[in-house]
């Protein structure tokens, strides 16, 4: 995910940042499906997926921190 994406993260509301991150875990689920059936061809997009998994996650518990 790139720098712009995630500042927009920020900003946007919570229920779309948890649409989005519900899309990338079931991005991932899928990948690592088809890693094991032998699919896949670029690996290193799981990895990527990750990433911008953890990066949305974090984005989403601060903003719940901040809003208690």
């Amino acid at each position: 995910m790139k720098r712009k994406e995630l500042e927009n993260f920020k900003t946007k509301p919570l229920p779309e940042v948890d649409k989005e991150v519900r899309l990338h875990e079931e991005r991932l689920m899928n990948l690592k499906k088809d890693l094991v059936l032998g699919k896949v061809k670029n690996i290193r997009e799981i990895r990527q997926i990750k990433k911008s998994l953890a990066q949305l996650l974090t984005i989403k518990r601060s903003r719940a921190n901040t809003d208690k």
